[in-house]
């Protein structure tokens, strides 16, 4: 066994640093940070915000032209059938808002009674594609008190038709 040092560098002999493949991770990277860009965006516009009337243009998520699930009291002689849409007016702790809906929701949608309508705000006007007017158990169980105040407001309607 030699033990002499060695005086000359040969490049056969010296182990040569493995050289990184910075292509492949800057692609990997990439594509983690635009999946992570296109998931939030998705998620954050997939979100309907659930507003009461009154909350319309005053609570962050209720304003602007995003959708939105808005509840109030169908306003008492509100309802209107035009060029075959449905137009009424939404009630909730004395405010209004105008609402007009493709078609008509048929059901048991009527006055004086809570509904939930889904849509957005354009001109100044809720344009609905979708009534809820009957509420799940689920939704009773998990909004009883949002539902027991439209209760009372849908109440209030009916006294002032009788």
């Amino acid at each position: 066994m030699d033990l002499t040092p060695r005086t000359a560098t040969d490049a056969s002999s010296t182990p040569s640093k493995p050289k990184r493949k910075w292509m492949p991770i800057l692609v990997v990277v990439l594509a983690l940070v635009g999946g992570g860009v296109v998931v939030t965006q998705f998620l954050t516009s997939a979100i309907d915000y659930y507003c009461n009337v009154d909350e319309v243009g005053v609570r962050d998520g209720c304003s602007g032209e995003r959708r939105m699930r808005v509840q109030g009291v169908v306003e008492q002689k509100s309802v209107k059938k035009v060029d075959g849409a449905t137009t009424f007016s939404l009630d909730y702790n004395k405010k209004s808002l105008q609402v007009v809906y493709e078609g008509d929701p048929g059901g048991v949608f009527q006055e004086c009674i809570p509904v939930v309508a889904h849509g957005r705000i354009v001109n100044g006007v809720f344009e609905s594609n979708r009534i809820e007017v009957k509420h799940s158990n689920q939704y009773v169980e998990k909004n009883a008190k949002r539902l027991d105040a439209a209760n009372k407001e849908a109440a209030a309607c009916s006294v002032l038709a009788g």
